[in-house]
């Protein structure tokens, strides 16, 4: 009798694998099926599901592996094909108007070249206190407040002011210094966009509006944007999103890329 029990105990047990197996192996026919068809997100849930509904489904499980990562595969391959695209939309974007701006870079002390709108060359602003605009070959844009007078200021920040009254300000200067030329007093600071209290973003809202720039120093001094000043903060502020955008893809395709490498390999190995 209890051989009897033992043997349908068994049966039983078979049974409930196979069943198991073959609804498991349901889920993942489904999920091959949405690979095909391009559905990846339902795909991965699919898979994702039979670890959690059928633990002991364990060929299936091993199958599913293996069907994800053709999954995350075909995923990176396609996101690399999109921000490729994207990538020659902006650089073709880019050298149609590359050509309006003035490129410097010494190559024996510096890695990444700087553009700057071509009216405000450090030859042509001699002797000129102005707010002076930069962007890197990267997209990192800079503002540096140039000061030029008979006496120091000292300044260490700047603050920008609209003719309705609103005004940013930029906090103290992490780069700045100063030097004397032929009896000029000369003063420079510098700020990144992002650290300069949005200074720039509030010069770009209005740039069509005549800005009062307040040295802040051990000394009062102030003068008024030029509209040529004004443009070139517009013209490199619109360059730096564009360049920004372009390091932004660039940064989006490589670690594309390192998971596409890592997918292969652990492919591989489970091969």
């Amino acid at each position: 009798m209890k051989k009897v029990i033992l043997l349908a105990c068994l049966c039983c047990m078979l049974f409930s694998c196979e069943n198991v197996e073959k609804k498991a192996g349901e889920k993942l026919q489904a999920a091959r099926t949405a690979f095909e068809l391009g559905n990846y997100n339902e795909a991965k849930i699919l898979i994702d599901s039979i670890k959690i509904l059928y633990p002991k489904a364990f060929e299936t499980r091993r199958a599913g592996i293996g069907l994800m990562q053709e999954v995350e595969l075909k995923e990176q391959e396609k996101s690399m094909a999109y921000l490729d695209s994207m990538l020659q939309a902006k650089q073709k974007e880019f050298a149609a108007i590359k050509g309006k701006y003035t490129f410097e870079k010494d190559a024996e002390y510096q890695n990444i070249g700087n553009y700057l709108y071509p009216s405000q060359v450090i030859e042509k602003n001699l002797h000129r206190s102005f707010l002076r605009f930069q962007v890197d070959e990267n997209g990192v844009m800079s503002m540096t407040s140039i000061y030029c007078g008979a006496h120091n200021i000292h300044h260490v920040a700047v603050k920008v002011t609209a003719p309705d009254g609103s005004f940013a300000e930029t906090p103290a200067a992490k780069d700045s210094y100063e030097t004397t030329d032929l009896g000029e007093k000369i003063e420079k600071a510098d700020f990144k966009l992002g650290e300069d209290g949005n200074v720039m973003g509030f010069l770009y809202l209005n740039k069509d509006k005549n800005i009062k720039v307040n040295y802040l120093g051990e000394r009062p001094y102030s003068v008024t944007m030029t509209a040529t000043d004004r443009q070139a903060l517009a013209s490199i502020y619109e360059l730096a999103q564009l360049l920004s955008s372009m390091t932004e893809i660039k940064k989006n395709m490589e670690e594309a890329k390192l998971k596409m490498e890592f997918v292969k390999k652990n492919r591989s190995l489970n091969h």
